[in-house]
């Protein structure tokens, strides 16, 4: 068993892996962004979801609304970009499947899982 308490105050911080599933928690201040057109998980699917705040989610140029209980699938190679639009922070608990970083939170080169 593996078990971690999140704080959900860091930007992004990787909580711990297990076989081919990695958790992390991310944290976005009001009006700060994360990923753009050219930020991709080659060699990942992302599941995140929406703990507190509001946001928007483009993928793939489509914009989602994100709110506390949006679950949102993002698949490997889909190019997305997160933002906190509300007037809290933006607090995620993202799963990666496989992994997509190390545990210092540098991306993973795809197949390095």
């Amino acid at each position: 068993m593996k078990h971690k308490t999140l704080s959900l105050e860091s930007d992004f911080k990787v909580a711990f892996a297990l076989r081919k599933v990695q958790a992390a928690e991310m944290t976005l201040a009001p009006g700060s962004n994360t990923g753009g057109p050219d930020n991709r998980h080659r060699g990942a699917d992302q599941w995140m979801y929406v703990v507190s705040g509001n946001g928007i989610a483009i993928v793939g140029g489509i914009r989602q609304p994100l709110q506390p209980g949006t679950l949102l699938v993002i698949e490997r190679g889909e190019t997305h970009e997160i933002r906190c639009t509300g007037d809290a922070p933006l607090r995620t608990v993202n799963f990666y499947s496989p992994p997509a970083y190390r545990d210092d939170g540098e991306p993973l080169p795809a197949g390095e899982a």
